[in-house]
């Protein structure tokens, strides 16, 4: 059973946007827990794109995507979120959430206990 679920992935234009989501299934609360995005394309490793600490002070990216795309979360709602603008064909990937329960805001995965199942995001034109 999941703990996380994904939404909003799917096929857009080079230059394009999209909004990821990641909710917590029932009974799972994520105010207590740093969230990361990571993504894996394939025939390629999983990598960390972003992170967010549990109250949203702390946020990291990847430098493939500084400047693109922007996590942000809403606790009340128990909601993280990863705005990704100007995507790129090299942003083809499935992409995770996962719910690591630490201090901080890490890339790696070895930080992070709950994983969602992931959702497709391809960029072709």
């Amino acid at each position: 059973q999941y703990q996380l679920v994904e939404s909003g992935g799917g096929l857009v234009q080079p230059g394009g946007s999209l909004r990821l989501s990641c909710a917590a299934a029932s009974g799972f609360t994520l105010d207590y827990y740093a969230i990361g995005w990571f993504r894996q394309a394939p025939g390629k490793e999983r990598e960390g794109v972003s992170s967010i600490s549990s109250s949203g002070g702390v946020t990291t990216y990847a430098d493939s995507v500084k400047g693109r795309f922007t996590i942000s979360r809403d606790n009340a709602k128990n909601m993280v979120y990863l705005q990704m603008n100007s995507l790129k064909p090299e942003d083809t990937a499935d992409y995770y959430c996962a719910a690591g329960r630490y201090s901080g805001s890490y890339l790696h995965r070895k930080w992070y206990d709950y994983w969602g199942q992931g959702t497709q995001v391809t960029v072709s034109s």
